[in-house]
């Protein structure tokens, strides 16, 4: 597959949203968005970046607590019905794709674990409870995020060591060679720095594509980084 083709994901419109989602500044004036190949939403909790992924999510067809078009689980329906407000616009339709959300993953795990083969569920996954958090992680994506296809994540940095992070920004790099598209919320800057990525920032005035230099969380790690004895003794001292 030609990686130059179009993304398969090539933006959403979003209307008025009938519940919560609605009051989250980024989202209430999102009115459109476009993706490449490589789209990171970052943020502050509460800033509406998993919202926004989890919606995406339902609309391309996948379970809002995680998996793809055929895995289809719930432990307890906590998803926005934004997407019930969003009009995908598809430049072509993947046959495959997966979405990771950390939220839930051990309730997929636990899933895959219990199945009792009437679906043949089991023998398609890696053992994921038997392996470290970050691992499971891992596996599961470099099984499933598998060449060709639209790939959506929510917080994979969450189960990931620097190192992993690494490994996970080379998986990337090697999906998007073989014509893969990823959508990630993230708070990691290391993923964030993916080259030629679309990076939106979402805050309270809005949503906005920013560069990875001029983000917020890069500026505060940064600080950090550069002097934390100045930052925690200000942090640290009694009132």
């Amino acid at each position: 597959m030609d990686p130059d083709r179009p993304p398969y994901l090539r933006s959403v419109s979003v209307g008025s949203s009938p519940d919560y989602a609605q009051e989250i500044p980024a989202i209430a004036g999102l009115g459109s968005i476009g993706f490449g190949r490589v789209t990171f939403l970052v943020g502050a909790n509460g800033s509406g970046k998993s919202t926004l992924i989890e919606a995406l999510a339902v609309v391309c067809g996948y379970n809002p607590e995680g998996g793809g078009r055929n895995l289809r689980f719930e432990t307890q329906r906590t998803h926005s019905d934004l997407w019930r407000a969003m009009v995908p616009s598809f430049a072509r339709r993947s046959q495959w794709g997966w979405f990771l959300r950390a939220e839930t993953f051990y309730g997929l795990a636990t899933y895959v674990a219990n199945d009792d083969e009437r679906f043949g569920v089991k023998r398609y996954f890696p053992d994921l409870h038997a392996l470290s958090h970050g691992e499971s992680f891992l596996a599961l994506i470099e099984q499933k995020f598998d060449g060709q296809g639209l790939y959506l994540m929510d917080e994979p940095e969450s189960a990931l060591s620097f190192e992993g992070q690494l490994r996970l920004l080379r998986f990337i790099h090697e999906g998007v060679s073989s014509g893969a598209q990823f959508i990630i919320a993230t708070h990691s800057p290391v993923l964030m720095r993916y080259p030629g990525a679309w990076i939106y920032e979402l805050d309270a005035d809005g949503i906005h594509r920013r560069d990875w230099d001029d983000l917020a969380v890069v500026g505060l790690w940064r600080r950090f980084l550069n002097a934390p004895e100045r930052i925690l003794d200000q942090l640290l001292t009694d009132p």
